[in-house]
């Protein structure tokens, strides 16, 4: 380079610093000031002789992000230090305990996160990339502030891609919408999640992008005029209630567009909400509530609102800490336009996020409440590392993404809760140890199952016990990360504790057919029935799905090497095909049928969409093949649900390890006080069994009995018979 050159790049790189200054979201002390500068100083010497893709002076990429931090979220100045330092530990001769020397504890510890974050192993791998993703969403226990410079970081990336290979700028665009967007919305950065979207689609459908981007550019003249027309109307009454107020159009993201036009299978010119009108007012915070409401009775006297799409988010503001009031109105020219209403105050909110809430505080530096929560939330989700990391993060997005409904305790305590969420959701949100003792719910004072769908304003009760406990079936009903880990971590220690029980159950049962409780056993016996891992086995011998008949085979095929020989030959092949399925063949091994899930019928698999053991299926009765099971997604599933609805069976693949089954036990004797008592008790206390239906009658003081249990397997079954027998005054219990 030329020195003319130089003295360019660098008289450039003195007004970006000076410009930082000037546009921070804080006023910065001089010693904040002091900091800055020391830090910037230290990222110029340490990027100098380094270059981007595009040819530029690396140090102008920390100087951006820097000012993202500083203007668009607001950050304080340690973040601002910290984004300009946040490659430095990574790509220079600086080390972190310089860092530390010069900057303290806070920052070191935010550029370490930085760091941790960028030299993760890019892998085109999904569960590679899912892992890594949850190592870079663990830092956030250090400091949120890591977060949030990183997805300043990442925006300014998405800024500054055009000199990329196609390939490089997919996978970082892919990557952008996969996790950074959702992060983003989730702490409220609303304006950076939308550029990370639109700056996602812009790379991953280039096509799609500019054709959008076109028509709304073309389209601005017309939205400009519609948005003056609709002022007009409503500024004489604004203006006499003495309002200071300014009346914003804000046009929807072009991947907002592309999603409604997907979604509704619609061309651009037919979405019809394709911006939304934005009223910032001016309020001391006593008034603010009152005159969102004013401000909304003025539009609704000259625009006719749509009743379902009132949104109130002052009173209850999203857990974000986003507040504002959003209606839906009929506007000139009839067409339904979506007016936010927002103090300037709720708008600044919206705009940066959490950062704002900082402002608003009187001088408290503390964590906002919300951001804590949320990390409390998220370090739940964190804490369970036997998760597979695809599910995990699969899930963990949908939880940022999700929308919110909003519910009361019994006392009127308002939680929120993402959509679809059902009692046990809100139940694991108050205490885990809540959760866990569910035995029902109400909802408005109505019993619900635990299916239920909560929506917005429901009272919610649960009822617990102390012998309830989790089944495999809770987790068809529950939707957040939170109840569903929980659950798991629940039944898998059930599970434990079941298998230490058949450990010794299976020992003794060895023992009494002459072979070996040893290590190389216990292998055999695994492969013999074709499980997992050894604790498959001692669960299936706890429960007594594996009886002494199962464990007589496997010693006659062992007495015999011959025998023992060609079953493995024969096994293998079937063995391999299972791994190729992954776990799920021997995790869901059998195929249920009916409402209540305890009819095994005779079927096939229809070969238009081969289903496997786990998909979510349903029976088709045919008139002479008899009963054929669809995936639900097949291409034929509509047709035949709507044509041929009475000839569907429900199904679904069940793990039969966990399955349990229905009994009906008779039961005759004298009648007595407190005997109907004392046999339900009995039954009450066995934790495995569960009472579905009871039918007790006296006639001339003899008792009749009809009990419905729905148990694990027969063994258990026995016990209680042989229990029952023992109460005084029952003459006879027998299975009907």
């Amino acid at each position: 380079m030329t020195d003319a050159a130089i003295e360019k790049e660098n008289k450039q790189i003195a007004r970006q610093y000076k410009e930082l200054l000037r546009i921070s979201y804080r006023s910065l002390s001089d010693e904040d000031k002091k900091l800055i500068r020391k830090a910037f100083d230290i990222s110029v010497e340490a990027h100098k002789d380094q270059r981007r893709k595009s040819g530029e002076a690396y140090i102008f990429h920390p100087i951006a992000v820097a000012k993202i931090v500083a203007s668009e979220i607001g950050l304080d100045a340690t973040s601002i230090v910290a984004a300009l330092l946040h490659d430095v530990v990574e790509d220079t001769k600086y080390t972190l305990e310089e860092i530390q020397e010069m900057f303290g504890e806070t920052v070191a510890k935010i550029v370490d996160g930085l760091t941790k974050i960028s030299s993760l192993k890019k892998d085109k791998d999904v569960s590679l990339q899912a892992e890594n993703f949850r190592k870079m969403l663990l830092t956030l226990n250090d400091d949120v502030r890591v977060i949030i410079i990183k997805i300043a970081d990442r925006l300014h990336n998405m800024q500054t891609m055009d000199s990329m290979r196609p390939d490089k700028q997919e996978k970082i665009a892919s990557e952008t919408l996969y996790i950074y967007a959702p992060l983003a919305h989730r702490i409220g950065l609303y304006n950076i999640k939308t550029e990370l979207e639109d700056l996602g689609l812009k790379y991953t459908e280039p096509e799609v992008y500019n054709e959008i981007h076109t028509k709304i550019k073309e389209s601005k003249e017309e939205q400009d005029a519609y948005i003056k027309e609709f002022s007009r109307v409503i500024e004489d009454s604004l203006n006499q209630e003495d309002l200071e107020y300014e009346i914003k159009g804000r046009p929807k993201s072009i991947y907002s567009i592309h999603r409604k036009m997907k979604a509704q299978n619609v061309s651009f010119e037919e979405v019809y909400d394709k911006f939304a009108i934005r009223i910032i007012y001016k309020s001391d915070p006593a008034n603010e509530k009152f005159l969102a409401w004013k401000i909304y009775s003025i539009v609704t006297d000259h625009f006719r609102p749509n009743p379902t799409r009132l949104r109130d988010w002052i009173s209850s503001p999203k857990s974000t800490g986003y507040e504002a009031l959003h209606i839906t109105v009929m506007g000139p020219k009839g067409r339904w336009v979506e007016v936010q209403i927002r103090s300037s105050r709720m708008n600044e909110i919206a705009e940066k996020g959490y950062a704002a809430h900082y402002k608003y505080k009187q001088g408290d530096v503390q964590e906002d409440h919300g951001i804590e929560e949320w990390l409390n939330k998220l370090q739940e989700a964190l804490e369970n590392p036997d998760v597979n990391a695809v599910d995990f993060v699969e899930q963990f997005k949908l939880n940022l993404y999700s929308k919110e409904i909003f519910v009361f305790t019994p006392q009127g305590d308002l939680k929120s809760l993402p959509k679809s969420s059902t009692p046990l959701d809100f139940a694991f949100s108050i205490h885990t140890e809540i959760g866990l003792k569910t035995r029902g719910a109400r909802v408005n004072n109505k019993l619900v199952p635990l299916s239920h769908e909560l929506k917005s304003g429901d009272q919610v009760e649960i009822i617990t016990s102390e012998n309830a406990k989790p089944n495999i079936n809770w987790l068809d009903y529950a939707t957040t990360a939170r109840a569903r880990a929980k659950i798991k971590s629940s039944l898998r220690e059930e599970k434990k504790e079941i298998a230490e029980d058949g450990k010794a159950i299976l020992a003794r049962k060895l023992k009494a057919q002459k072979i070996p409780f040893n290590e190389k056993s216990v292998n055999e016996l695994v492969v013999f029935f074709n499980l997992k891992t050894s604790l498959d086995l001692f669960y299936r011998v706890g429960i007594g799905k594996i009886d002494n008949q199962k464990l007589k085979d496997f010693a006659n095929s062992r007495s015999n090497a011959l025998v023992s020989y060609i079953k493995r030959k024969i096994k293998k092949p079937v063995i391999a095909e299972d791994l190729n399925k992954d776990e799920i063949t021997t995790k869901y091994d059998q195929l249920v049928f009916g409402r209540e899930e305890d009819e095994t019928l005779e079927y096939k698999l229809a070969t238009c969409c081969n289903p496997i053991p786990g998909d979510s299926v349903f029976g088709f009765v045919t008139v002479a093949d008899g009963i054929k099971v669809h995936k639900k997604n097949c291409p034929n599933a509509l047709q035949l649900q709507s044509n041929y609805a009475y000839r569907i069976i429900p199904a679904k693949w069940i793990d039969s390890s966990q399955q349990d089954f229905k009994a009906v036990i008779k039961l005759t004797g004298l009648d007595n006080l407190g005997l109907v008592s004392e046999v339900t008790q009995e039954i009450s206390s066995n934790l495995n069994v569960n009472m579905k239906k009871i039918n007790f009658e006296s006639l001339d003081g003899v008792f009749n009995g009809r009990i419905t249990l729905v148990v694990k397997n027969n063994s258990i079954l026995n016990k209680i018979i042989d229990r029952l027998k023992k109460i005084n005054g029952i003459d006879k219990v027998s299975r009907e």
